[in-house]
């Protein structure tokens, strides 16, 4: 009987252990170490990860809602830059229509970070990666819709996308811990 009890004490253990190891793994320091790994701007990424104290003792979860609101912030900031550049009358006509159909595409983006914000609370992965690139695709259709790529908006929009990369990364791993 004391073997018995001896096992299932040191099984108990060994589980709680493992437990507490898996946890610790998926939170704080090391999964933001292991997630900034996979980004193409690791230190983007832990600057980003890093600027929220709950970062410290963040889950998969956690980590996501950071980088989509630096994200969205980013996001506002050149939706704000579009709207002074609109009334600018010194510039060409093509370029003013093409703000305008920027502007209209960044607030499809503003939408879609909203809905990706949605899906993670909800748990529905699959639906935030769709968010996700919708929102890249929109970036993507702003830049398209101005002529040139050595204005201050395509400047912005690279930090956009990398900024969404670090969502997506860590979307991905959100997936592959299923």
């Amino acid at each position: 009987m004391k073997t018995i009890t001896k096992f299932l004490l040191l099984l108990a253990i060994s589980l709680m252990l493992l437990h507490q190891t898996s946890a610790q793994e998926l939170r704080g320091k090391e999964v933001v170490d292991n997630i900034c790994q996979q980004t193409p701007d690791k230190d983007l990424c832990l600057q980003v990860l890093s600027s929220d104290p709950t970062s410290a003792f963040g889950n998969l979860h956690d980590l996501a809602l950071i980088s989509l609101r630096v994200a969205a912030a980013n996001a506002t900031g050149i939706l704000s830059e579009v709207k002074m550049l609109i009334d600018d009358d010194n510039l060409d006509p093509a370029v003013q229509q093409g703000l305008a159909d920027c502007k209209e595409n960044l607030l499809d983006a503003e939408g879609q970070l909203e809905d990706t914000v949605a899906a993670i609370l909800t748990n529905a992965k699959h639906d935030a990666q769709i968010w996700l690139k919708a929102a890249l695709a929109a970036i993507d259709t702003c830049d398209a819709s101005i002529p040139g790529n050595d204005d201050i908006l395509s400047v912005k929009s690279v930090e956009f996308r990398k900024l969404c990369n670090i969502a997506v990364a860590l979307s991905k791993a959100s997936l592959a811990k299923n």
